[in-house]
Protein backbone atom coordinates (compact mmCIF):
# COMPACT_ATOMS: atom_id res chain seq x y z
CA UNK A 1 0.00 0.00 0.00
CA UNK A 2 1.07 3.49 -0.96
CA UNK A 3 1.77 6.08 1.64
CA UNK A 4 -1.14 7.94 -0.13
CA UNK A 5 -2.94 5.43 -0.24
CA UNK A 6 -2.67 4.79 3.45
CA UNK A 7 -3.15 8.77 4.12
CA UNK A 8 -7.05 8.25 2.24
CA UNK A 9 -8.00 5.48 4.24
CA UNK A 10 -6.49 7.07 7.40
CA UNK A 11 -8.84 10.26 7.17
CA UNK A 12 -12.13 8.48 6.06
CA UNK A 13 -11.72 5.84 8.94
CA UNK A 14 -11.04 9.52 11.29
CA UNK A 15 -13.90 11.41 10.01
CA UNK A 16 -16.12 7.86 10.39
CA UNK A 17 -14.95 7.84 13.94
CA UNK A 18 -14.91 11.58 14.89
CA UNK A 19 -11.29 11.23 15.13
CA UNK A 20 -11.25 10.54 19.11
CA UNK A 21 -8.27 11.98 21.03
CA UNK A 22 -8.07 9.19 23.88
CA UNK A 23 -5.23 10.57 25.26
CA UNK A 24 -4.73 10.70 29.17
CA UNK A 25 -2.02 12.07 31.53
CA UNK A 26 0.45 9.90 32.16
CA UNK A 27 0.70 8.00 28.73
CA UNK A 28 3.64 8.63 26.21
CA UNK A 29 2.15 11.28 23.92
CA UNK A 30 0.71 9.39 20.63
CA UNK A 31 2.10 9.14 17.42
CA UNK A 32 0.96 11.71 14.25
CA UNK A 33 -1.59 10.07 12.38
CA UNK A 34 -2.59 11.28 8.64
CA UNK A 35 -5.21 14.03 8.59
CA UNK A 36 -4.12 15.27 11.94
CA UNK A 37 -2.42 18.11 12.62
CA UNK A 38 0.21 18.73 15.30
CA UNK A 39 1.80 22.04 16.82
CA UNK A 40 4.58 21.42 19.43
CA UNK A 41 5.74 24.23 20.87
CA UNK A 42 9.28 22.13 22.56
CA UNK A 43 10.14 23.29 25.78
CA UNK A 44 14.65 23.95 26.49
CA UNK A 45 14.18 27.09 28.20
CA UNK A 46 16.64 28.85 26.09
CA UNK A 47 14.54 30.03 23.18
CA UNK A 48 11.57 29.66 20.84
CA UNK A 49 11.45 26.48 18.46
CA UNK A 50 8.09 25.02 17.19
CA UNK A 51 7.74 21.67 15.14
CA UNK A 52 4.50 21.80 12.53
CA UNK A 53 3.64 18.14 11.28
CA UNK A 54 1.07 18.82 8.94
CA UNK A 55 -2.25 16.64 8.05
CA UNK A 56 -0.11 15.07 5.30
CA UNK A 57 3.17 14.37 6.77
CA UNK A 58 4.40 17.49 5.87
CA UNK A 59 6.88 19.01 8.47
CA UNK A 60 7.87 22.64 9.30
CA UNK A 61 10.68 23.79 12.07
CA UNK A 62 9.62 27.40 12.86
CA UNK A 63 13.26 28.33 14.85
CA UNK A 64 16.15 26.45 17.12
CA UNK A 65 17.04 28.84 19.83
CA UNK A 66 19.81 28.75 21.65
CA UNK A 67 21.27 31.53 24.07
CA UNK A 68 24.75 30.81 25.02
CA UNK A 69 25.38 33.00 27.92
CA UNK A 70 23.53 31.86 31.05
CA UNK A 71 22.10 34.66 33.45
CA UNK A 72 20.38 35.09 36.60
CA UNK A 73 17.10 36.20 34.45
CA UNK A 74 17.28 32.96 32.48
CA UNK A 75 14.96 30.10 33.44
CA UNK A 76 16.17 26.97 34.26
CA UNK A 77 17.81 24.74 30.41
CA UNK A 78 15.02 21.98 30.01
CA UNK A 79 15.32 19.21 30.67
CA UNK A 80 18.54 20.02 32.21
CA UNK A 81 22.33 21.63 30.79
CA UNK A 82 23.73 18.20 29.69
CA UNK A 83 22.74 18.56 25.55
CA UNK A 84 23.03 21.66 24.02
CA UNK A 85 19.49 23.26 23.19
CA UNK A 86 19.85 22.26 19.56
CA UNK A 87 20.28 19.09 19.77
CA UNK A 88 17.56 18.37 22.86
CA UNK A 89 14.91 20.26 20.21
CA UNK A 90 16.77 17.61 17.29
CA UNK A 91 16.15 14.11 19.85
CA UNK A 92 12.25 15.98 20.00
CA UNK A 93 11.64 16.51 16.44
CA UNK A 94 13.34 13.15 15.53
CA UNK A 95 11.10 11.24 18.17
CA UNK A 96 7.55 13.16 17.07
CA UNK A 97 8.75 12.72 13.10
CA UNK A 98 6.01 10.09 11.51
CA UNK A 99 7.58 6.74 11.51
CA UNK A 100 5.31 6.60 7.57
CA UNK A 101 8.31 8.92 6.52
CA UNK A 102 12.09 9.53 6.27
CA UNK A 103 13.47 11.63 8.79
CA UNK A 104 13.99 14.93 7.54
CA UNK A 105 12.17 18.39 7.78
CA UNK A 106 10.58 19.65 4.91
CA UNK A 107 10.46 23.35 5.57
CA UNK A 108 12.50 25.01 8.33
CA UNK A 109 11.99 28.76 8.91
CA UNK A 110 13.66 31.65 11.11
CA UNK A 111 11.20 33.89 12.26
CA UNK A 112 14.03 36.56 12.71
CA UNK A 113 17.81 36.62 12.99
CA UNK A 114 17.90 36.79 17.09
CA UNK A 115 19.80 34.01 18.86
CA UNK A 116 16.94 32.80 20.98
CA UNK A 117 15.38 32.25 17.69
CA UNK A 118 18.05 30.56 15.25
CA UNK A 119 21.17 30.08 18.07
CA UNK A 120 24.18 31.97 19.46
CA UNK A 121 27.92 31.51 19.33
CA UNK A 122 29.99 31.72 22.16
CA UNK A 123 33.96 30.41 22.20
CA UNK A 124 32.84 27.06 24.00
CA UNK A 125 30.46 26.28 20.79
CA UNK A 126 31.31 23.20 18.81
CA UNK A 127 32.31 22.88 15.30
CA UNK A 128 29.83 20.72 12.49
CA UNK A 129 31.73 17.80 11.65
CA UNK A 130 32.75 19.61 8.50
CA UNK A 131 34.25 22.47 10.35
CA UNK A 132 33.01 24.95 8.22
CA UNK A 133 30.05 26.25 10.71
CA UNK A 134 29.32 25.95 14.29
CA UNK A 135 26.42 23.58 16.31
CA UNK A 136 23.97 26.03 17.63
CA UNK A 137 20.23 26.32 17.35
CA UNK A 138 19.25 25.82 13.49
CA UNK A 139 22.76 24.98 12.76
CA UNK A 140 22.77 21.90 14.82
CA UNK A 141 19.27 20.78 14.31
CA UNK A 142 20.32 20.94 10.66
CA UNK A 143 23.43 18.74 11.36
CA UNK A 144 21.37 16.11 12.63
CA UNK A 145 18.26 16.06 10.39
CA UNK A 146 18.02 17.07 6.85
CA UNK A 147 16.44 20.06 5.47
CA UNK A 148 14.92 20.48 2.56
CA UNK A 149 13.85 24.21 1.95
CA UNK A 150 15.34 26.90 4.14
CA UNK A 151 12.86 30.17 4.69
CA UNK A 152 14.02 33.47 6.09
CA UNK A 153 13.41 37.22 5.84
CA UNK A 154 17.00 38.31 4.25
CA UNK A 155 17.79 35.75 1.71
CA UNK A 156 19.90 36.43 -0.24
CA UNK A 157 21.54 39.56 0.36
CA UNK A 158 21.32 40.24 4.10
CA UNK A 159 21.08 43.60 4.10
CA UNK A 160 18.29 44.69 5.42
CA UNK A 161 17.70 47.50 6.96
CA UNK A 162 21.45 47.38 7.38
CA UNK A 163 24.51 44.84 6.39
CA UNK A 164 23.61 41.81 9.06
CA UNK A 165 27.32 40.58 10.33
CA UNK A 166 26.75 39.52 13.19
CA UNK A 167 28.90 36.11 14.49
CA UNK A 168 25.69 34.66 14.47
CA UNK A 169 24.33 35.36 11.22
CA UNK A 170 28.10 34.60 9.90
CA UNK A 171 27.50 31.30 11.31
CA UNK A 172 24.17 30.45 9.86
CA UNK A 173 25.57 31.89 6.56
CA UNK A 174 28.36 29.36 6.78
CA UNK A 175 25.70 26.98 7.31
CA UNK A 176 23.37 27.90 4.27
CA UNK A 177 26.49 27.84 1.89
CA UNK A 178 27.75 24.21 2.77
CA UNK A 179 24.31 22.69 2.74
CA UNK A 180 23.27 24.35 -0.65
CA UNK A 181 26.77 22.80 -2.27
CA UNK A 182 26.58 19.44 0.04
CA UNK A 183 22.93 18.44 0.40
CA UNK A 184 20.72 20.73 -1.79
CA UNK A 185 19.51 22.88 0.28
CA UNK A 186 16.68 25.16 -0.90
CA UNK A 187 16.74 28.83 0.39
CA UNK A 188 14.45 31.30 0.19
CA UNK A 189 13.58 34.60 1.42
CA UNK A 190 9.85 34.78 3.25
CA UNK A 191 7.63 36.54 0.96
CA UNK A 192 4.64 37.97 3.30
CA UNK A 193 0.83 37.77 0.51
CA UNK A 194 1.98 34.13 -0.32
CA UNK A 195 -0.23 31.24 0.59
CA UNK A 196 1.80 29.07 -1.67
CA UNK A 197 5.56 28.96 -0.73
CA UNK A 198 4.78 26.79 2.80
CA UNK A 199 2.50 24.44 1.34
CA UNK A 200 1.64 20.03 1.86
CA UNK A 201 4.36 18.56 -0.50
CA UNK A 202 3.84 14.78 0.59
CA UNK A 203 0.00 14.52 -0.44
CA UNK A 204 -2.32 17.88 -0.29
CA UNK A 205 -5.12 16.90 -2.45
CA UNK A 206 -7.16 15.05 0.63
CA UNK A 207 -7.12 18.04 2.08
CA UNK A 208 -8.37 21.13 0.17
CA UNK A 209 -9.11 23.63 3.94
CA UNK A 210 -5.32 24.03 4.56
CA UNK A 211 -3.59 26.65 3.99
CA UNK A 212 -0.02 28.51 5.35
CA UNK A 213 -0.35 32.67 4.85
CA UNK A 214 2.76 34.89 4.82
CA UNK A 215 1.55 37.63 6.95
CA UNK A 216 4.30 39.97 7.33
CA UNK A 217 8.41 40.16 7.24
CA UNK A 218 10.78 43.52 7.21
CA UNK A 219 7.47 45.56 7.78
CA UNK A 220 5.55 44.05 4.57
CA UNK A 221 2.97 43.41 5.46
CA UNK A 222 -0.83 41.32 3.68
CA UNK A 223 -3.23 43.74 3.32
CA UNK A 224 -5.51 40.86 3.53
CA UNK A 225 -6.64 40.78 -0.58
CA UNK A 226 -5.48 37.89 -2.62
CA UNK A 227 -1.41 37.94 -2.53
CA UNK A 228 -1.33 42.24 -2.11
CA UNK A 229 1.19 44.04 0.45
CA UNK A 230 1.82 47.20 1.65
CA UNK A 231 5.01 48.20 3.23
CA UNK A 232 4.19 49.17 6.62
CA UNK A 233 7.82 50.98 7.72
CA UNK A 234 8.78 54.45 6.25
CA UNK A 235 11.38 54.38 3.33
CA UNK A 236 15.05 53.64 5.00
CA UNK A 237 16.30 56.89 3.90
CA UNK A 238 13.62 59.05 5.10
CA UNK A 239 14.05 57.28 9.02
CA UNK A 240 16.86 58.81 10.94
CA UNK A 241 19.30 56.35 12.03
CA UNK A 242 18.27 55.87 15.69
CA UNK A 243 15.11 55.09 14.62
CA UNK A 244 15.28 52.49 11.94
CA UNK A 245 13.30 48.96 12.23
CA UNK A 246 14.89 46.82 14.57
CA UNK A 247 15.14 43.02 14.23
CA UNK A 248 12.19 42.14 15.87
CA UNK A 249 10.14 44.60 14.04
CA UNK A 250 11.41 42.62 11.00
CA UNK A 251 10.02 39.28 12.07
CA UNK A 252 7.95 37.05 9.85
CA UNK A 253 5.15 35.53 10.52
CA UNK A 254 2.20 33.72 9.26
CA UNK A 255 -1.43 32.52 9.65
CA UNK A 256 -2.41 28.50 9.68
CA UNK A 257 -6.07 27.43 9.08
CA UNK A 258 -7.52 24.35 8.53
CA UNK A 259 -10.51 23.85 7.96
CA UNK A 260 -12.13 26.21 10.92
CA UNK A 261 -8.95 26.30 13.01
CA UNK A 262 -6.55 29.20 12.69
CA UNK A 263 -3.08 30.13 14.54
CA UNK A 264 -0.58 32.68 14.31
CA UNK A 265 2.84 33.11 15.12
CA UNK A 266 5.23 36.14 14.49
CA UNK A 267 8.04 36.04 15.97
CA UNK A 268 8.99 39.42 17.99
CA UNK A 269 7.35 41.84 16.48
CA UNK A 270 6.56 44.92 18.68
CA UNK A 271 2.95 46.42 19.01
CA UNK A 272 3.86 49.51 21.83
CA UNK A 273 6.99 51.78 20.43
CA UNK A 274 9.00 53.22 23.40
CA UNK A 275 8.07 56.68 24.59
CA UNK A 276 8.85 59.47 22.20
CA UNK A 277 9.26 56.83 19.27
CA UNK A 278 7.41 56.67 16.14
CA UNK A 279 3.88 55.28 15.78
CA UNK A 280 4.74 53.10 13.08
CA UNK A 281 6.99 51.01 15.20
CA UNK A 282 3.72 49.30 15.77
CA UNK A 283 3.72 46.03 13.84
CA UNK A 284 1.34 44.07 15.66
CA UNK A 285 -1.40 46.46 14.43
CA UNK A 286 -1.54 45.86 11.13
CA UNK A 287 -0.59 42.33 11.30
CA UNK A 288 -4.06 41.79 13.13
CA UNK A 289 -5.48 43.79 11.00
CA UNK A 290 -4.47 40.95 8.47
CA UNK A 291 -4.94 37.88 10.61
CA UNK A 292 -8.15 38.67 12.05
CA UNK A 293 -9.69 35.82 14.75
CA UNK A 294 -7.70 33.08 15.29
CA UNK A 295 -7.90 30.03 17.92
CA UNK A 296 -4.38 29.67 18.75
CA UNK A 297 -2.24 32.35 19.11
CA UNK A 298 1.80 32.49 20.19
CA UNK A 299 2.60 35.99 22.29
CA UNK A 300 4.92 38.29 19.81
CA UNK A 301 7.94 38.59 21.99
CA UNK A 302 7.62 36.39 24.78
CA UNK A 303 4.87 38.47 26.36
CA UNK A 304 7.56 41.74 26.77
CA UNK A 305 6.81 45.14 27.80
CA UNK A 306 6.71 46.26 24.07
CA UNK A 307 4.00 43.53 22.82
CA UNK A 308 0.54 42.15 22.73
CA UNK A 309 -1.04 45.91 22.32
CA UNK A 310 -4.70 46.07 23.23
CA UNK A 311 -5.69 46.04 19.59
CA UNK A 312 -3.96 43.25 18.56
CA UNK A 313 -5.36 40.90 21.72
CA UNK A 314 -8.68 42.02 20.77
CA UNK A 315 -8.34 40.96 17.28
CA UNK A 316 -6.79 37.65 17.46
CA UNK A 317 -9.30 36.82 20.35
CA UNK A 318 -7.38 33.39 20.47
CA UNK A 319 -9.44 31.04 22.90
CA UNK A 320 -5.68 29.72 23.57
CA UNK A 321 -2.23 31.67 24.00
CA UNK A 322 1.35 30.32 24.64
CA UNK A 323 4.44 31.87 24.92
CA UNK A 324 7.94 30.38 25.37
CA UNK A 325 9.59 30.98 28.89
CA UNK A 326 13.70 32.26 28.87
CA UNK A 327 13.38 35.41 30.87
CA UNK A 328 11.93 36.43 34.22
CA UNK A 329 10.16 39.15 32.28
CA UNK A 330 8.66 36.99 30.10
CA UNK A 331 5.62 38.19 30.59
CA UNK A 332 5.66 41.59 32.23
CA UNK A 333 2.72 42.12 34.22
CA UNK A 334 1.28 45.12 32.05
CA UNK A 335 1.00 42.03 29.40
CA UNK A 336 -0.49 39.75 31.27
CA UNK A 337 -2.76 41.57 32.60
CA UNK A 338 -4.31 42.67 29.08
CA UNK A 339 -4.57 38.99 28.37
CA UNK A 340 -6.62 37.95 30.75
CA UNK A 341 -8.69 41.31 30.14
CA UNK A 342 -12.49 40.69 29.38
CA UNK A 343 -13.02 44.11 28.53
CA UNK A 344 -10.48 43.83 25.54
CA UNK A 345 -12.30 40.51 24.65
CA UNK A 346 -14.81 38.48 26.40
CA UNK A 347 -15.22 34.72 27.17
CA UNK A 348 -12.71 32.28 28.54
CA UNK A 349 -9.44 31.79 27.39
CA UNK A 350 -6.38 29.39 28.50
CA UNK A 351 -2.71 30.74 29.05
CA UNK A 352 0.24 28.41 28.33
CA UNK A 353 3.93 28.55 29.14
CA UNK A 354 6.79 26.48 28.71
CA UNK A 355 8.86 27.29 31.61
CA UNK A 356 7.69 29.96 33.91
CA UNK A 357 10.38 31.63 35.45
CA UNK A 358 10.26 31.15 39.32
CA UNK A 359 11.08 34.35 40.04
CA UNK A 360 8.38 36.04 37.82
CA UNK A 361 5.75 34.16 39.61
CA UNK A 362 6.33 36.03 42.88
CA UNK A 363 5.86 39.60 40.90
CA UNK A 364 3.00 39.10 38.91
CA UNK A 365 -0.30 37.60 40.67
CA UNK A 366 -1.79 35.01 38.81
CA UNK A 367 1.29 33.79 36.52
CA UNK A 368 0.48 30.69 39.42
CA UNK A 369 -2.61 29.93 37.71
CA UNK A 370 -1.55 29.22 34.10
CA UNK A 371 -3.16 26.47 32.04
CA UNK A 372 0.57 25.37 32.13
CA UNK A 373 3.65 26.80 33.31
CA UNK A 374 6.19 23.99 32.15
CA UNK A 375 6.32 21.62 29.08
CA UNK A 376 5.94 20.99 25.98
CA UNK A 377 3.05 22.42 24.61
CA UNK A 378 1.15 20.67 21.80
CA UNK A 379 -1.41 21.69 20.00
CA UNK A 380 -3.55 18.48 18.48
CA UNK A 381 -5.99 18.75 15.91
CA UNK A 382 -8.36 16.35 14.42
CA UNK A 383 -8.51 15.93 10.92
CA UNK A 384 -11.22 18.46 9.27
CA UNK A 385 -10.25 21.24 11.95
CA UNK A 386 -13.27 21.42 13.72
CA UNK A 387 -12.09 20.28 17.32
CA UNK A 388 -8.58 20.81 18.84
CA UNK A 389 -6.62 19.82 21.94
CA UNK A 390 -3.41 21.11 24.16
CA UNK A 391 -1.75 18.47 25.90
CA UNK A 392 1.23 19.14 27.95
CA UNK A 393 4.36 17.04 27.97
CA UNK A 394 6.60 16.53 30.10
CA UNK A 395 9.97 18.26 29.65
CA UNK A 396 12.07 17.22 33.02
CA UNK A 397 13.00 14.22 30.50
CA UNK A 398 12.34 12.39 27.41
CA UNK A 399 9.89 10.88 28.80
CA UNK A 400 7.34 12.33 26.48
CA UNK A 401 4.43 11.38 29.06
CA UNK A 402 1.50 13.58 29.15
CA UNK A 403 0.83 15.70 32.17
CA UNK A 404 -2.41 17.06 31.42
CA UNK A 405 -4.93 17.45 28.77
CA UNK A 406 -6.91 20.77 27.70
CA UNK A 407 -10.22 20.71 25.82
CA UNK A 408 -11.73 19.86 23.84
CA UNK A 409 -11.99 22.93 22.27
CA UNK A 410 -14.75 23.94 19.20
CA UNK A 411 -12.64 25.61 16.38
CA UNK A 412 -14.69 29.10 15.44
Amino acid sequence: MTFRRAIQIACTLALLCGNAFSQTVGEVFSAWSPGTLDIHHISTGRGNSTLFVLPDGTTLLVDAGTLGRPSVRHAPPRPDGSRTPGDWIARYIGHMLPEATPPRLDYAMLTHFHGDHMGQVTTTTAAAQSGEYKLTGITEVGERIPIRKMLDRGWPDYRYPGPLESADMKNYRAFLKWQIAQNGLRVERFQPGRNDQITLVRSPKPYPNFEIRNIVANGEVWTGVTSETRQHFPPLETIPPAERPSENMCSAGFRLSYGKFDYYTGGDIPGIPDEGFPQWQDVETPVAQAVGPVDVAVLNHHGYIDSQNAFFIGALRPRAWVFFVWDSAHPTARVFSRLRSTRIYSGPRDIFANNMHEANKIVITGLDKLASGHGHVVVRVPAGGSTYRIAILDDSAESYRVTAVHGPYESR
